[in-house]
């Protein structure tokens, strides 16, 4: 009989699918340093597919068959994600003028929602949850500046250093949804 695990995490034998798409973004948010004359349009267009992307992920680990506590948060992010990716990638011309909102209303709520899962204390390094929740909240509220000043460079910055971070997060994250055996 399999011990029941209750985590924040879901266990899921796809974990490696998440694994990828941190490994993706890490790659996506490299690239976008190195060549941020690809453009803002270019930038806003990818990470709106890469955000669908991981919605769609978010959203078949919500629905596996042994869901865990706190499978709403990742329903919830799922659908988050699809939406603002959405939008994303609807139009070029919207998404060039609100990208560093959506951006800082994404990582703002990742942040709580990081913080909320730290604070449960059912991990065995909680704490590391607590500096990811501030970090994100503060790239959050970094976007919600640099789209008030209006700063291409500034926000070409930032989302290249969002993409690290993210899929660094995100790839840390597929670990602890592998499944014990």
């Amino acid at each position: 009989m399999k011990a029941f695990n209750v985590s924040y995490y879901a266990q899921t034998r796809w974990w490696w699918v998440v694994l990828i798409v941190g490994i993706l973004l890490v790659l996506g948010g490299f690239t976008y340093w190195f060549w941020p004359a690809a453009g803002y349009a270019v930038a806003s267009q990818i990470f709106g597919w890469l955000l669908i992307l991981a919605g769609i992920v978010q959203l078949c680990v919500s629905s596996g068959e042994n869901r865990p506590r706190g499978w709403g948060w990742w329903l919830a992010g799922g659908v988050v994600n699809m939406f603002i990716g959405f939008m994303l990638v609807r139009s070029i011309i919207l998404s060039e003028m609100v990208f560093p909102y959506f951006l800082a209303f994404l990582f703002i709520f990742w942040g709580i929602e990081a913080l909320v899962s730290a604070s449960s204390g059912r991990k065995k390094y909680w704490w590391l949850g607590i500096v990811n929740g501030i970090l994100l909240c503060l790239i959050g509220f970094f976007f919600l500046e640099a789209g008030w000043v209006s700063n291409m460079f500034m926000i070409s910055f930032l989302t290249s250093i969002a993409f690290i971070y993210w899929g660094f997060t995100i790839a840390m994250a597929a670990y602890e949804m592998k499944p014990v055996e």
